[in-house]
């Protein structure tokens, strides 16, 4: 499956360490992601990541994926209190991801509940639909 890691400054760390946490499942997958969390990632885990640009460029190249129904999964840990300049590339994913039907986790909470899923094969319906 495809899945994609974006996560704001001050939630890098969170994301390296989510990534270490489920390394063994994560290998299993193709990893994308903009490109400081990105090698973020690589530099904690030794993953293989496609990197896309940092930042906003990043984001809005992981959103194209999703309006094309490219991603199977996008994971990411956001920023809710600081005010952000990219919150309607943020909301840009989001609907796209909506009407794709890709699951999108914002917190690790929800990270954690879907790449469990993602373990169990309760996702496989993604690859069925792309058919």
């Amino acid at each position: 499956m495809n899945i994609a890691l974006i996560a704001h400054d001050n939630k890098k760390e969170l994301m390296a360490s989510f990534c270490i946490a489920y390394r063994s499942i994560l290998k299993n997958h193709t990893l994308f992601a903009t490109g400081t969390t990105g090698a973020i990632i690589v530099e904690a885990t030794g993953l293989n990541v496609h990197k896309f640009l940092p930042g906003l460029m990043g984001e809005q190249q992981i959103s194209a994926r999703a309006a094309y129904n490219e991603l199977d999964l996008v994971i990411f840990f956001r920023d809710p209190i600081s005010a952000k300049s990219d919150e309607p590339d943020i909301h840009s994913l989001l609907r796209e991801c909506d009407i794709n039907n890709i699951p999108f986790a914002t917190n690790l909470g929800t990270a954690e509940i879907l790449i469990k899923g993602l373990e169990r094969g309760d996702l496989d319906w993604r690859e069925l639909i792309k058919k």
